[in-house]
């Protein structure tokens, strides 16, 4: 039997995947809590005996029928969201990854509503969380810095 997800007695591993395509990212409308309805990073939860970088090149091509290059880790987020009375409702360690987009043209489905390509410059436009954000900022920079390819 799985564990519940909402009111977890643990935190949950989850893989988050920051996809640039020229001067786009990849985002999803997310089809289930936490954050249904907003954009987001593709990415799921990890399976047994997958691979945190298996974890991202599946979750990827099952959400958004996009394929990606060589997965490179950018950072570890804490997802923690309460409810009103403090207690915590969700419970995500999220490590999230840099890839480029090799195939594939973005279509929702799975956990997401919609999948496309947002141009770097429409990104305030979206409501995004504040993690996100950054995080595709971070991969960016280091894009041009070609600290990665």
């Amino acid at each position: 039997m799985s564990e519940s997800r909402e009111y977890p007695t643990r935190p949950f591993v989850g893989v988050g995947v920051v996809v640039l395509k020229d001067e786009n990212v990849l985002l999803i409308r997310r089809g289930r809590p936490p954050r249904m309805g907003e954009w987001s990073l593709p990415g799921g939860a990890q399976s047994i005996g997958e691979t945190v970088e298996e974890t991202a090149c599946r979750e990827v091509l099952e959400e958004t029928g996009v394929q990606i290059q060589q997965p490179q880790f950018l950072e570890v987020v804490d997802s923690i969201i309460r409810d009103d009375h403090q207690q915590v409702r969700f419970h995500y360690t999220l490590i999230d990854y840099w890839a480029n987009w090799e195939s594939g043209t973005p279509v929702g489905s799975d956990d997401a509503q919609h999948a496309e390509w947002i141009s770097f410059d429409k990104l305030e436009d979206l409501g995004l969380w504040s993690k996100t954000v950054e995080v595709i900022q971070k991969a960016r920079k280091l894009r041009e810095s070609g600290t990665i390819s």
